[in-house]
């Protein structure tokens, strides 16, 4: 009973430590860092798919030497993120807010995953449970006669 716990449990393991790492606040940045975390979740608006960190177009030079500037005035993550909304809307993230409908299309496949691979265990517990079908001795008894025959 124990062995076959003991992968669920160490799984369980992984699972929160790997969620741990991921969710973990980084606590306080250096400028530089925050300005790069910034530039990484901005989308260049005049490049197809670059965040603002790794593209070379004018906009992108100007957002980052504007969000230098706003992380020394002092504002707070939140709030330069937010005045990027107010300006371009909110294609300029990268990654859509973790509010409302752009919730919903992040969760909603992990969802569908997790839905269908418990009924695939479920089904595959069921067909394990049930006593497999052997021939009785009436039915050895038909195929000789068909056999003979």
């Amino acid at each position: 009973m124990i062995r076959r716990w003991g992968a669920w449990i160490a799984l369980g393991i992984v699972v929160v430590v790997a969620l741990a790492v991921v969710l973990w606040p980084n606590g306080s940045q250096s400028p530089a860092a925050r300005a790069h975390d910034l530039e990484t979740e901005l989308k260049c608006p005049e490049c197809q798919g670059l965040s603002v960190a790794d593209s070379q177009a004018p906009t992108s030079r100007a957002i980052r030497a504007d969000i230098k500037r706003r992380i020394k005035a002092g504002q707070s993550d939140a709030e330069i993120r937010q005045a990027y909304i107010d300006n371009y809307g909110e294609s300029i993230l990268l990654s859509p807010q973790d509010s409302g409908v752009s919730l919903l299309v992040w969760i909603l496949p992990v969802v569908v995953v997790a839905l269908g691979a418990t009924g695939i265990v479920f089904a595959l517990r069921r067909n394990r449970d049930q006593p497999h079908l052997h021939a009785t001795e009436a039915d050895e008894q038909l195929v000789e006669r068909q056999r003979d025959a």
